[in-house]
């Protein structure tokens, strides 16, 4: 079973607002003091916080229910009950969390420690001490606590990297990133051997670096559901930078780079508008002689993304990948 887990619904619900207090003042020499009952305390929050330490919602994945502490009553003397407890759930950085049944965006994460408040706990109620005036001197009723926030809710975590790598699988996504980077992906000669996103830093000069995502490969179809594509589109969303891998095993490149743009643009029309370019990877599988005009049919279909030849194995063009790279980030 993978520990990479980027979805969870989870049953939550805010603490409910302690009643306020129905009291009069009592003493020995005090046989009729005005009412003194107290607010009711608040009830807990349910507040999310990103932590830059986690990477995955597997830490969530047992916990059906997240329930606050509802707050205390009021007592006499005028005094407040407790608020509830808050309770804090720690999620990764690239969190979203949505209502289960409409979808609606309710909080978003994209910073470490950030906090954002997912239910709000409800208010006390105010004690009868509120409610005097000067023609009802003793009343004799207080607020009831405010009920709660519940409902189910879903986390999904988006992956957050400078650059997202979109291939159909086998395109060599994989190999990439353990070329560019330290990061360890398996990897073997078949389709979906990716069946996570694997993250990697990339070091470049003067200690500068950007992080690239190697995201399962798409088939077509995957914005209908088809194969994995559809689970993990989601994570190109967070990239600055779309890589497009076409292998030269594939007969035409540029078909298979409309295809692959057609996928996203049926997923999420706006993953249009990122930056791109385009990879032709693996070019040791072909004849030293045709690199040329190989890239030169592709450039001929005038795509309006840059355009490099590479190959993982050899280490052809990496070099140059990486300064495009940084050079479209900084641009």
């Amino acid at each position: 079973m993978s520990n990479f887990i980027d979805y969870v619904k989870i049953f939550c619900r805010s603490g409910h607002g302690g009643a306020g207090s129905v009291h009069f003042r009592r003493e020995k020499f005090v046989p009729k003091g005005g009412p003194d009952g107290g607010n009711g305390g608040r009830g807990g929050h349910v507040i999310l916080k990103g932590n830059a330490q986690l990477w995955t919602l597997l830490h969530l994945r047992y916990q059906k229910h997240i329930i606050a502490e509802n707050g205390q009553p009021g007592s006499g003397k005028c005094s407040t009950g407790a608020n509830g407890k808050d309770v804090i759930i720690e999620v990764p950085i690239g969190t979203v969390v949505r209502k289960a049944e409409t979808n609606e965006i309710l909080a978003e994460i994209t910073q470490d420690q950030e906090e954002v408040i997912l239910m709000r706990g409800g208010r006390g109620g105010l004690g009868n001490f509120n409610f005097k005036t000067s023609t009802n001197q003793t009343p004799r009723y207080a607020q009831p606590g405010e009920a709660g926030v519940e409902g189910w809710v879903v986390f999904e975590l988006k992956v957050l990297a400078d650059v997202g790598l979109v291939g159909f699988p086998n395109a060599g996504k994989s190999t990439l990133l353990s070329v560019v980077s330290a990061a360890k992906p398996e990897i073997a000669d078949y389709p979906f051997t990716t069946l996570t996103p694997n993250l990697g830093v990339v070091a470049y000069k003067d200690f500068k670096s950007f992080i690239m995502a190697d995201i399962p490969g798409i088939i077509e179809g995957a914005a209908e559901g088809k194969g994995l594509g559809l689970r993990f589109l989601r994570h190109i969303e967070r990239n600055a930078i779309l890589l497009f891998m076409v292998s030269t095993e594939n007969e035409d490149i540029v078909q298979n780079y409309y295809i692959l743009l057609k996928e996203l643009e049926k997923y999420n029309p706006e993953l249009l508008h990122k930056k791109r370019i385009l990879a032709i990877s693996k070019m040791d599988l072909i004849p030293t002689e045709q690199h040329e005009k190989l890239v030169k049919k592709v450039q001929k279909a005038d795509l309006g993304i840059p355009i490099i030849p590479i190959s993982s194995a050899t280490k052809q063009g990496i070099e140059q990948l990486k300064d495009l790279i940084m050079q479209t980030l900084t641009t």
